[in-house]
């Protein structure tokens, strides 16, 4: 059996190819929340939160003003960004109704609750908060029971 990925590994970001690089820009930037960091003329942009050299690669080197995938195809279904607490996701949330940006949907997964989005390309979009591990939902024999459950927007809305 090969050996298990050393656990303090983590996804450093995400690159996407994007059709437009300034409405992408606006997009993570003002409806997300991440700072630019840095650009290369104007075919790509690094976006951090905190300082971070870049969370989110965005670029048009194959795709000016190309097409999301056609549904049926492979590719990404979405890139999570992990928020820090239930109240950040909640701003986050808040966020997204001032930008009305519409939600694809909300769910309860017993270790998480989660948004689901697209960005302006297409690209499936999770904004979520963990719960602490020890409130995950476990059964008998102490397995790990995900699921998904409605959310209650309103209260997270409040958070």
């Amino acid at each position: 059996m090969a050996e298990s990925i050393d656990p303090g590994t983590r996804v450093g970001h995400v690159h996407l190819k994007v059709s437009d690089l300034e409405r992408a820009v606006r997009f993570y930037r003002d409806v997300l929340g991440f700072d630019v960091m840095q650009r290369w003329g104007r075919q790509a942009a690094f976006l951090s939160a905190g300082g971070y050299h870049h969370h989110v690669g965005l670029n048009t080197w194959e795709s000016l003003g190309g097409h999301a995938p056609a549904p049926g195809t492979t590719g990404l279904y979405h890139v999570a960004f992990l928020y820090p607490s239930r109240a950040a996701l909640g701003a986050a949330y808040r966020r997204l109704i001032e930008h009305s940006v519409p939600l694809d949907g909300a769910s309860d997964h017993g270790v998480s609750e989660a948004l689901y989005l697209r960005d302006p390309d297409g690209n499936g979009i999770e904004l979520y908060c963990d719960r602490p591990e020890a409130e995950w939902p476990r059964d008998a024999t102490g397995t790990l029971q995900m699921g998904s459950w409605p959310l209650d927007l309103e209260a997270l809305r409040r958070a």
